[in-house]
């Protein structure tokens, strides 16, 4: 089962996240989500575990468990919604801004003769 896990200290490290779940089974993996420009923790992770028993006996005992200070919240995670990425762009796929018109390019402004 992979299980999304939110609400993560900034300080907290992959080994942290592990070892809150392997209190309750085996845990293949444990990834803290951290920001491409800046490396650092965006405050959430997954945590995949080979059995789904153990997997909800950790969702039972982590939700709403303190970890380094902070409540942290743990669900199955859900699959990923393909093409909604939205990118640098923020879904404008014209390559304008969103201020732009339809068609993508502003109109010249006559600004007179200086």
């Amino acid at each position: 089962m992979n299980i999304y896990v939110s609400n993560i200290p900034y300080t907290a490290t992959d080994e942290i996240l592990r070892d809150a779940f392997a209190a309750f089974g085996t845990v293949q993996s444990a990834r803290i989500i951290k920001d491409r420009m800046t490396g650092r923790s965006r405050g959430f992770g997954f945590v995949e575990m080979p059995s789904d028993e153990e997997a909800q006996k950790a969702l039972e005992g982590v939700n709403g468990a303190e970890l380094d200070g902070r409540r942290i919240n743990a669900r199955e995670a859900r699959p990923r919604e393909e093409g909604n990425g939205g990118g640098p762009r923020g879904g404008d796929r014209q390559g304008g801004n969103r201020s732009s018109p339809p068609g993508g390019r502003a109109p010249a402004i006559n600004r007179g003769t200086y």
